[in-house]
């Protein structure tokens, strides 16, 4: 099927948008379109991550698992909610790990685009969800074409940097090939995770380290 995604992304998943699994979610959001169902991110940034972070440029993968729910929040980057939209919880915990690791102030934005466009592929498992509902779209196939696209990086690139915070993101470590790539585990940032292991993980200058060491561009952290 004809999808609306960023040219070099179309043409690294063009045998994923031929198969069974991804007509059956075509078929489920149309469905729940056409029953009035709010779903989030809107259409047009349903594939976001992938726009904002083309196939070549991809140096670090960050692993989120469900869409926000709330309305205004996602825009198809994990972690990341739209301009004027208060930070999460989560996100806030992000932010005081880089304060304290790279000591940059806190920004007063959600919208993390600018580390997408630097590089850093923002992709969450599920890739929408009923407004108000979380986890809604978590069986309907969304993982069967997230997976693939973690295996096609870890196929088709070398030296990528794969942040895996929480035990949701640490089970598809299966999917990539760790001889080749880099994997940084953490706790999740949630609140009622982070201090179990995620504070005090220096996962941003760690990984600036290590694309410096691939001969990369580090990562600015900045916003």
């Amino acid at each position: 099927m004809e999808v609306k995604i960023e040219e070099s992304w179309k043409e690294v998943l063009k045998d994923e948008f031929q198969k069974s699994y991804f007509e059956q979610i075509a078929m489920h959001l149309k469905l729940e379109k056409a029953s009035n169902k709010t779903i989030y991110p809107p259409g047009n940034l349903i594939f976001n991550a992938f726009d904002q972070t083309p196939f070549e440029k991809v140096k670090v993968v960050l692993l989120g698992q469900d869409p926000y729910h709330n309305p205004g929040q996602a825009h198809g980057l994990c972690f990341s909610v739209q301009k004027g939209v208060k930070p999460p919880p989560s996100l806030v915990n992000i932010y005081k790990e880089i304060n304290k690791d790279l000591g940059l102030p806190i920004p007063e934005t959600g919208d993390l685009t600018p580390w997408a466009k630097n590089g850093v592929l923002m992709l969450n498992a599920m890739l929408t969800v009923r407004a108000n509902e979380p986890a809604s779209h978590s069986k309907i196939g969304w993982e069967n074409f997230t997976d693939a696209v973690i295996q096609k990086v870890s196929e088709k690139k070398k030296g990528v940097v794969f942040l895996l915070w929480g035990r949701f993101a640490q089970d598809k470590q299966i999917l990539i090939d760790a001889t080749k790539h880099h994997i940084l585990k953490a706790a999740h940032p949630s609140p009622f995770s982070a201090d179990k292991g995620f504070f005090g993980c220096r996962h941003f200058s760690k990984t600036n380290e290590l694309l410096v060491k691939e001969g990369l561009e580090p990562i600015d952290w900045r916003l």
